[in-house]
């Protein structure tokens, strides 16, 4: 589902526990985003602040403005290659970090699929900006599927980064099959120079700011460890938020145009299935269209944001303002 994903066999075998604290603790480094970004807290709802990196105009000038969503248990960070190269285009662009990620406000609730929908919306009304083209990675992209499906007056585009089509409960019967087989690996309490050099050598063609962003899934403690930012417990309501989804349902609400940026490893197996998912997905919308990136990895934009901004800039074409 995410960046944090790739170190699940890696580090399953561990036994350490999550931090369950509501609390930011004491930090040894902070993930600073790269370039010339502003980062900001907005109010989405009671007791509720988003964490946001914003680039280029304050307000849209010529053209839509975008808003970055992330994938589950991953950050706003990942987003900073594209969300440059779309601000050096002279957009607004404002990468957000979900309701228990980052340094987001961290509820014990509210993170099935309608309420972090209802989020965006809100972040959007409290950005001011008039139908932002919306983006999600992975997760965040069925998020930009139902945010755009609930506020169909919100948006001009959506765009879905491997994700927008996950149904998760065509694979899993049950909630309880699905948590066993996808419950997040055992994390913290990790070196952070151990993660480090998984995501070097697991990441060694992309561009280091793509790295660097990985990183910033963890708070890296005091004594040099790490904790993922999404505890367990909230990793588990997301996935179950998830699960209950039904993307397909969602689309046939939505009227405006969707790319599905889709990444394809290249493994026989689950390329088929892919493509099967990615064409119910395109029969279920008014307006929709799939760009392929083979042999890349499920974190594309982090991996290859030249390619991605290309294809978002083609998807701005086509935006219904």
């Amino acid at each position: 589902m995410s960046a944090i994903c790739g170190v699940r066999e890696t580090l399953r075998a561990r036994g350490d526990e999550e931090r369950s604290t509501d609390t930011l603790p004491a930090m040894g480094a902070i993930a600073k985003p790269v370039g010339d970004a502003r980062v900001q807290r907005l109010t989405v709802a009671d007791g509720v602040d988003l964490e946001v990196i914003r680039r280029g105009p304050e307000h849209p000038i010529d053209g839509p403005g975008w808003v970055l969503l992330h994938g589950l248990s991953s950050n706003a960070m990942m987003w900073d290659q594209v969300g440059s190269r779309l601000a050096a285009q002279g957009s607004s662009v404002v990468a957000v970090n979900q309701r228990g990620h980052g340094r987001s406000s961290k509820p014990e609730h509210g993170y099935e699929m309608a309420t972090v929908a209802d989020d965006l919306a809100s972040l959007i009304a409290s950005l001011g900006w008039d139908r932002p083209i919306i983006v999600g990675q992975s997760w965040g992209g069925n998020v930009v599927i139902e945010t755009a499906a609930r506020h169909r007056d919100l948006v001009s585009a959506v765009g879905c980064v491997d994700g927008g089509f996950i149904r998760l409960g065509d694979r899993f019967e049950s909630w309880e099959a699905c948590a066993e087989v996808l419950a997040p690996p055992m994390i913290a309490g990790t070196p952070a120079s151990e993660v480090r050099g998984w995501i070097e050598r697991s990441a060694a063609d992309w561009p280091p700011e793509g790295r660097e962003a990985t990183m910033a899934n963890f708070e890296i403690r005091a004594d040099g460890t790490v904790a993922p930012w999404l505890t367990r417990e909230r990793h588990m309501s997301v996935l179950r938020g998830l699960w209950e989804h039904d993307p397909m349902a969602a689309m046939a609400a939505v009227d405006v145009p969707i790319s599905f940026l889709v990444a394809d490893s290249g493994e026989a197996a689950w390329s088929r299935s892919r493509h099967a998912a990615v064409e119910t997905a395109i029969a279920a919308s008014a307006d929709a269209d799939a760009v392929w990136f083979p042999g890349a990895h499920h974190d594309v934009h982090a991996q290859r944001p030249d390619d991605v901004t290309s294809a978002l800039l083609a998807l701005a074409a086509r935006a219904r303002m």
